[in-house]
């Protein structure tokens, strides 16, 4: 018994937090209520974000939903390419192997780092006044 394609799936990149969810279609995007083109103005976003699905050979058989919140447009890219990649295994598990060797399945768990007391950022020490 496959799961039902209604579920909302998570990813998440630095700040971005994206809820996805997979609808049998024609392969269109509805991102915050907004096209892929006018969501992603970029080219290589737009790319990143259909990596998942073109990999599967899926871009054309599943409209994609999705609500972003937080972030910038590269970490709300690549929590979108998660999320994708995590509905597509709900939707079909064989397509794990290979979404994982693609790297689609790893997340990216880098973050911006907190700044520290008498420092200007993270590390950066004020200019040193020998006088």
């Amino acid at each position: 018994m496959a799961p039902t394609p209604q579920k909302m799936i998570t990813g998440r990149r630095k700040e971005a937090v994206a809820r996805v969810r997979l609808v049998p279609g024609s392969g269109g995007f509805s991102v915050n209520g907004r096209a892929l083109d006018d969501y992603f103005s970029t080219r290589a976003h737009r790319v990143v974000v259909q990596a998942p699905l073109r990999t599967a050979g899926r871009d054309k058989d599943y409209d994609v939903v999705a609500t972003i919140r937080g972030g910038g447009v590269n970490g709300q890219a690549g929590a979108l390419r998660l999320g994708i990649a995590r509905a597509l295994i709900e939707l079909d598990p064989e397509l794990r192997d290979q979404l994982k060797t693609e790297g689609f399945l790893t997340r990216d768990a880098r973050e911006k780092e907190r700044r520290k007391y008498g420092l200007k950022k993270a590390r950066k020490a004020p200019q040193y006044s020998k006088r």
